[in-house]
């Protein structure tokens, strides 16, 4: 597999993050005999301070370029591996922990005492409403869309 491959280190996942993920899949690509050919851009706070703008535009340009699987039907896009597997294994919830740097308090739109001491566990449903809601349909002529969010009594208590 040959991949180009964008990284954007933003605000909240940043070099610290995506430095890490490009090592991994270096790893990863060698005894799979995959090439991965790696562009930095700058976004977010990064990109104000050096370009004046959240999105500067070769940022834009290059996220655009980098559409290889856009063309391709849903069911063929990579996250439809996925969503397939979540839903043959029955994963039905992940967890994203959240919690607040005593330093970094001050950069909240919250009250500093809601934000002291936030320590916040969010379980997240992956098998119902917009993963999996029907109907759904892209018509590309109009540019119309719509998607469906629905969730049974059922998916909900098991979260």
């Amino acid at each position: 597999m040959r991949l180009k491959i964008l990284v954007v280190a933003g605000d909240g996942i940043g070099p610290e993050v995506t430095n890490e993920a490009v090592s991994v899949l270096r790893e990863v690509a060698k005894p799979g005999g995959h090439e991965f050919t790696f562009t930095e851009r700058r976004i977010g706070g990064v990109a104000i301070v050096q370009d004046g703008t959240p999105l500067p535009a070769d940022t834009l340009n290059e996220a655009l370029a980098s559409n290889e699987f856009n063309s391709l039907p849903p069911d063929k896009r990579p996250e439809a591996g996925l969503l397939k597997i979540r839903a043959e294994l029955g994963g039905f919830a992940n967890l994203r922990p959240a919690f607040a740097f005593k330093e970094l308090a001050v950069n909240s739109p919250l009250r500093p005492e809601i934000v002291d001491g936030a320590d916040i566990l969010f379980v997240r449903e992956l098998l119902g409403g917009l993963y999996f809601g029907a109907p759904r349909e892209w018509n590309k002529t109009t540019g119309e869309a719509w998607n469906t969010m629905r969730y049974t009594r059922d998916e909900v208590a098991r979260v």
